[in-house]
């Protein structure tokens, strides 16, 4: 590790500055993440999609891809941890460090620690650090201890942005589909999702759920790296460190400027000698001069004692105010005063306390009532904990086939074989509808009667607003068509044709006899139908 090469600007950051730092440091370097993620993931996807598709539980590949995410958080975990210093590694790289590195932590993220809100700050631990046991159980406390809550609302908003986006890519495809035709596609699609869902609406759900999933997770792996970068440099000091080196770097380039500067000044300076004296004799005593002598005694002392604070000061001690001041000034300066004021709060103690003269009331008797709701609290959580394994066990035939995605196909086979029964209607209209639907309802047929109705409403509906309906109309059409009639009540009355037909062919809620004999009256009345 080279700090040296840093890519960043290491400071100490709060926490949430972290995670920008990390999701700016995958932003930088997205396509060195985001190929290798998708030339890895994309081909997993596609099998296990075939494999769910052969097992007829497509289900089961959704939920093997979310399962196996900690499985790709590597790829933008090695991208980023080598960029940020300074060596940005190549596709190759990246694939080929797949198949070696990080698989003796992996196997933790994909059993016990697969829930854990907080894996992407304690993945570059496990994974980048290289250290196990006891040593990997204390670095993951000093380092995720600080800031694990953190960590735990990062991947809780991580989530949220998935399930987001999950939304927003279906809520985008119903975009494209006609504001008439909405609910109808609603329908349907809430429909094929709680009854047998086809194998094609599945793989589209799983490819949603992957594709979002794909967008979201390495900002979730870079956010993770930057709360361990930066505990690192809170705990480890490495933005002092790296000041230290760039101003030895500075020193060192300046020293090297002052030494040329003082070779250079040295070799121009001409140096400037007196004329030397004559040396003298070996057995020559030296000459001390007057003054010299004079300084051998003062005041009747040795030279050697003319140093001292006596002969410097005095004898005499000066000890007033001001110097009192003084010296009290110096002695409260901070930097030679070693003493502070600290106030903490302490948890008061009870035998601190004076002695209450009265008797304070015995609550004992308190104690033995917790106790027993404590046992029935305890006790009663197990037992209904044994009742719902009971119903679950009980209900089991009802929703195991469920979860295998083969509710409708059991459904089907225990109700044994189904009857079809066909809805002719005549090529032409009878002569008298009126009659005719009326006998059709008598005769225990009431959605004959409605579709017999329907039928010739829509042409008289066509006739008055003179337009030609193609072959196999929809309701929804039918009603479009109807706003061109010119008239008021035909429009209101033909839109409650078409809702009691849908009640009764969709919903099975037939009208009552009355409410069927009043509409009857009303269509006769209005579109002129022979009694």
């Amino acid at each position: 590790m080279r700090l040296d090469q840093l890519t960043v600007n290491l400071r100490a950051r709060s926490p949430w500055e972290a995670v920008e730092l990390g999701t700016a440091l995958v932003r930088r370097h997205a396509a060195a993440i985001w190929k290798p993620w998708l030339l890895l993931s994309l081909p997993l996807f596609a099998l296990l999609n075939l494999a769910a598709w052969a097992l007829d539980a497509m289900w089961l590949a959704g939920v093997a891809m979310w399962w196996l995410k900690p499985l790709f958080d590597r790829i933008p975990l090695y991208v980023i941890s080598r960029a940020t210093f300074g060596n940005v590694p190549t596709l190759r790289e990246t694939l080929a460090a797949q198949a070696r590195w990080g698989w003796k932590p992996l196997l933790h993220y994909l059993t016990w620690r697969r829930f854990s809100f907080a894996r992407a700050l304690y993945l570059p631990i496990d994974l980048l650090e290289g250290v196990d046991g006891e040593r990997l159980r204390e670095r993951r406390r000093v380092l995720g201890g600080a800031v694990y809550g953190n960590a735990a609302l990062l991947g809780l908003v991580c989530l949220c942005f998935e399930a987001a986006l999950n939304l927003g890519i279906i809520a985008a495809i119903l975009m494209f589909v006609p504001i008439d035709e909405l609910p109808e596609t609603v329908r349907a699609g809430w429909a094929l999702i709680g009854e047998q869902t086809p194998w094609w609406a599945s793989l589209g759900l799983n490819a949603i759920a992957w594709l979002a999933r794909s967008v979201v997770e390495p900002f979730y792996i870079g956010a993770g790296f930057g709360l361990y970068l930066n505990r690192r440099t809170q705990i480890e000091a490495w933005d002092v460190e790296i000041a230290f080196r760039r101003l030895r770097e500075r020193l060192r380039a300046a020293s090297m400027t002052f030494a040329v500067l003082l070779a250079v000044t040295g070799a121009f300076a001409l140096p400037a000698r007196a004329q030397d004296s004559d040396p003298l004799p070996p057995n020559a005593a030296p000459v001390r001069t007057q003054q010299d002598a004079a300084v051998q005694v003062v005041d009747g002392k040795k030279p050697e004692d003319a140093a001292t604070p006596a002969s410097v000061f005095g004898e005499q001690r000066v000890y007033d105010a001001r110097f009192r001041k003084a010296v009290d000034r110096a002695y409260a300066d901070p930097l030679l005063n070693g003493k502070r004021k600290q106030t903490s709060w302490e948890r008061r103690r009870t035998f601190d306390r004076p002695a209450d003269p009265r008797k304070a009331p015995d609550f004992s008797w308190m104690a033995g009532i917790a106790q027993f709701f404590a046992l029935v609290g305890e006790w009663g959580l197990w037992i209904i904990l044994g009742i719902l394994v009971l119903v679950l066990l009980a209900t089991a035939p009802r929703w195991w086939p469920w979860m295998r995605g083969s509710l409708r196909r059991s459904a089907v086979e225990a109700q044994g074989k189904v009857e079809v029964e066909a809805m002719p209607l005549p090529d032409v209209l009878p002569e008298n509808v009126v009659a005719a639907a009326r006998r059709l309802w008598r005769e225990g047929r009431p959605r004959h009667a409605l579709a017999l109705l329907y039928r010739a409403s829509v042409d008289s509906m066509a006739a008055r607003a003179d337009v030609v309906l193609p072959p196999g109309a929809t309701e929804s059409e039918c009603l479009r068509a109807s706003r061109r009639m010119p008239d008021a009540d035909d429009r209101s009355l033909f839109a409650r044709v078409v809702k009691v037909w849908q009640y009764a062919a969709y919903a099975q809620r037939l009208p009552e006899e009355d409410e069927f004999e009043t509409l009857l009256g009303q269509l006769q009345q209005r579109y002129g139908w022979a009694a």
